[in-house]
């Protein structure tokens, strides 16, 4: 009997420690690279091997605001139905990233803004807090046309931080 409690509890760290969260999935804060104003809660998350981003809340609009500036489809969008009709909040304008060469990276996917409209190409790097350049666990979000970009930095931020921006 002791061995099978020992077995499973040696088992069940195994498990935990193979099933590991990659270090970009969480809640994150958004924030702006111009201002340094939050914009917007967010929920990095993994389905199907696959990178994604849904909005939680946006800072300074109704939390029932559409996507009226976006088109109605666009290649690959995960979700079906007429874009400009769904609301910023609640939809998954950060899709299809792949795996790179390490844990925290992803490339190859895609993002909306819904402030604009316009699809970008997609990268997203998780930086740990080290106590020089990055203070706390940030998460660049690089969107690109061709090799052109800009990188925003993101805050770690726990659900019900990143669910209340208003």
């Amino acid at each position: 009997m002791a061995r099978k409690l020992i077995l499973m509890g040696i088992l069940a760290v195994m498990v935990t420690v193979f099933a590991a969260a990659d270090p970009a999935e969480g809640f994150w804060i958004s924030v702006d690279e111009k201002t340094g104003k939050e914009t917007a809660g967010w929920h990095i998350y993994i389905e199907g091997g696959k990178l994604y981003g849904r909005v939680l809340s946006i800072a300074g609009f109704p939390q029932d605001e559409k996507a009226y500036k976006c088109e109605s489809s666009y290649r690959g969008f995960p979700v079906a139905g007429d874009i400009k009709k769904m609301t910023v909040v609640g939809t998954p304008w950060i899709f299809g990233l792949s795996p790179d060469r390490q844990a925290g990276h992803w490339k190859g996917g895609n993002v909306v803004d819904p402030n604009d409209g316009k699809m970008y190409g997609c990268e997203i790097t998780f930086h740990a807090a080290n106590g020089n350049r990055y203070k706390v666990d940030t998460l660049e979000m690089r969107g690109k046309i061709g090799p052109f970009g800009r990188s925003q930095f993101w805050k770690k931020a726990t659900q019900t931080q990143a669910g209340a921006l208003r």
